[in-house]
């Protein structure tokens, strides 16, 4: 599946969620940034308009954004 605009934020592992998620929705305004805690489970449903930020305790991302 091909989906619009930048897919993929390796830049953004060791950033805190909240600006992690900013920066993915000022470059790719086409998908909506939600910040979880990693380990938490999701469906395993893939969306073109969804990236998840995967946050530790602290607040940092801690895996690579990516959109899905």
């Amino acid at each position: 599946m091909s989906c619009q605009g930048k897919d993929l934020w390796l830049e953004l592992v060791g950033v805190r969620g909240e600006e992690a998620a900013a920066t993915i929705e000022r470059e790719n305004p086409t998908v909506s940034a939600e910040i979880l805690l990693d380990g938490t489970i999701v469906l395993a449903v893939f969306l073109c308009t969804r990236v998840y930020v995967r946050v530790n305790t602290s607040g940092i991302c801690v895996k690579v954004p990516m959109i899905g």
